[in-house]
């Protein structure tokens, strides 16, 4: 990057932020706060530890979303997300379990949660509460909300999954028709590839079919989108798992490759005991980040799914991947079907066959 690029970028983070916080100031001293409220992520953890991600804001008050919800309620709503007004260094109280930890706010409002358990986990529960509670500001317990942390009790093997245009259909490689997509749509009218919540759903459930292997969203999409991409997998079923996206500003627009590859090394390190399966698309960097971290990782990597979204040029290079996988042992498909994907995955024990034609 250019030393003046980078100039600007660091000036603009800079008004940015003086923005926000006199923004919040303000809005404190006029008493034009709108109610706050707390939005704890899906997290994920272990039987020691507990990992949660979440937001503190003024209260967003969006509709909920139904088809007949015209270009324009979208676009608003969309406008609303990215315009929301994060409450900086908020102050939150958690517990779980009777355990209690407390945690402050970033300057845009996103805290981390780390329960280290006193005692390891029982159980075959997958999901867990946690109860998250604002102190600061407001009054303490005021604002109260639950969230779910996954922790991994009958797993043979992970996945580890990309979102746009790998799961819904996005036209990452059209920026426009992309830009239409995302601003203009809601969670009824974003579509699904055909197959794929089957697909996940029998990953999950194992060759047995008695399993349930995690699965984790690894996307370049902002948090802002959080509640749309939530309320879309519940809609269409597509397994429930972590969401790991990322913070969102004008000055923050590249990086989405670093920011996957850090997640991805970050969930392999947290289970060192679990093989993985990859899956992405060819529109972006996934099969260069997941070559990278075969690499890395020698004999974690399972078997790795990429979505053919791209031309017969871009396609060469993601084959040119492909044959570099093979050498390290890891089978790369490429693919644009759906069924394809899992009668492969069939084949290699990762799935129960008899699933196969619920796909």
């Amino acid at each position: 990057m250019s030393s003046w690029r980078r100039r600007a970028i660091t000036a603009g983070r800079a008004v940015e932020k003086r923005f926000d916080r006199l923004r919040f100031g303000l809005r404190r001293r006029t008493g034009r706060m709108s109610p706050i409220e707390i939005l704890p992520y899906r997290g994920h953890g272990t039987r020691d530890e507990l990992f949660l991600k979440g937001r503190v804001l003024e209260t967003l008050g969006l509709p909920p979303p139904s088809a007949e919800d015209s270009w324009r309620r979208n676009l608003r709503n969309m406008a609303r997300r990215f315009l929301s007004s994060e409450v900086p260094h908020a102050r939150i109280r958690a517990f779980h379990e009777g355990q209690e930890i407390e945690a402050k706010a970033d300057k845009e409002g996103y805290f981390d949660l780390r329960f280290g358990l006193t005692q390891p986990l029982e159980g075959d529960a997958s999901w867990r509460k946690v109860q998250v509670d604002l102190v600061w500001p407001g009054t303490e317990g005021e604002s109260r909300a639950r969230g779910r942390v996954l922790v991994p009790t009958r797993a043979r093997f992970g996945v580890i999954s990309d979102l746009d245009d790998t799961v819904l259909q996005s036209s990452v490689t059209d920026f426009l028709k992309m830009a239409r997509v995302v601003l203009l749509g809601n969670a009824y009218t974003r579509l699904p590839f055909e197959g794929v919540a089957a697909f996940y759903r029998a990953l999950q459930r194992g060759a047995s079919g008695g399993e349930f292997n995690p699965i984790f969203y690894v996307s370049s999409s902002p948090w802002n989108l959080y509640d749309l991409l939530e309320d879309f997998m519940d809609m269409h079923g597509v397994p429930a798992g972590p969401l790991f996206l990322r913070d969102w500003s004008p000055t923050k627009l590249r990086g989405g490759a670093e920011h996957k590859l850090r997640v991805i090394r970050t969930l392999l390190a947290t289970y060192p005991d679990l093989p993985f399966v990859l899956i992405g698309d060819s529109g972006e960097r996934d099969p260069e980040i997941y070559h990278k971290v075969v690499r890395e990782h020698p004999g974690r990597i399972s078997a790795v799914y990429i979505r053919d979204v791209t031309t017969t040029k871009r396609d060469a290079v993601v084959h040119g991947i492909s044959r570099e996988l093979r050498d390290l042992g890891v089978e790369m498909l490429l693919t644009t079907d759906t069924v394809e994907a899992a009668n492969h995955a069939a084949e290699r024990g990762l799935i129960s066959p008899g699933l196969r034609p619920r796909v």
